[in-house]
C-alpha cells in the first residue's frame, strides 16, 4: 500500500496527487486511515453494544439518551438533550416517547415555558441504565485491556480535539 508523508501543505504529502487518485490505486494516506478507522471503530463498537443490549430489550441509541438525560446539570428540555446528543429533535421526541412508554422517562412540566417539559429518568430508569451500564463496562474493559492509560488518555485528548472541531465548523485549510 502506497503511503505518501513528505512535505508540508495537503497536496505536497500526497506528490501532488488527491487523495482519490491515490485511494483509487489501492494505496492510502495516515490521514485517510485514521478517518475510515474512526468510521469502523464506531460501527463495529455500536453493533456489539446493541448485540449484548439486545438481551435485555435496550439498546446503545436509548443508553446514550438516558445517559444524557441523567447526566445533564439539571432538569433539561427534550431539544437540550438531543443538541448534546448531537441528532435532530423529531428522532429525540419518538426515542423519549418510547421510554416514557416504558416507564424508564417522565416528563415534567417547565415551570418557566408551558410548552416546553423537562426530562427525568424514573427509578426504573436508573435501574435499567445501570444494568445497561455493567454490560457496558464489562465490554469497555475487554476492548481497552493491556492498553497502557497514557495511550487512552492521549486519545482522549485527540478525540475531543477532533470532536470539538467538528462542532465548532471545520477550520478552514492552511496553506
Amino acid at each position: 500500500m502506497t503511503t505518501a508523508k513528505a512535505g508540508s501543505g495537503p497536496a505536497s504529502k500526497r506528490g501532488g496527487k488527491s487523495s482519490f487518485q491515490i485511494y483509487e490505486n489501492g494505496g492510502s494516506t495516515d490521514e485517510i486511515r485514521l478517518t475510515i478507522q474512526l468510521v469502523i471503530v464506531a460501527r463495529r463498537w455500536r453493533s456489539l453494544m446493541d448485540e449484548r443490549l439486545r438481551a435485555i430489550g435496550q439498546s446503545s441509541a436509548r443508553m446514550e439518551a438516558m445517559s444524557a438525560i441523567m447526566n445533564s446539570p439539571e432538569l433539561s428540555a427534550q431539544v437540550d438533550i438531543a443538541k448534546r446528543l448531537r441528532i435532530e429533535g423529531p428522532t429525540m421526541t419518538r426515542m423519549i416517547d418510547t421510554l416514557e412508554k416504558d416507564g424508564l422517562v417522565e416528563r415534567l412540566p417547565d415551570p418557566t415555558d408551558r410548552r416546553s417539559k423537562k426530562l427525568r429518568l424514573t427509578p426504573e430508569g436508573k435501574t435499567v441504565l445501570s444494568d445497561i451500564f455493567d454490560i457496558a463496562d464489562e465490554m469497555r474493559e475487554r476492548l481497552l485491556q493491556g492498553l497502557p492509560q497514557q495511550t487512552v488518555d492521549e486519545l482522549n485528548d485527540v478525540l475531543k480535539i477532533l470532536s470539538d472541531r467538528l462542532d465548532k465548523g471545520l477550520p478552514a485549510v492552511e496553506g
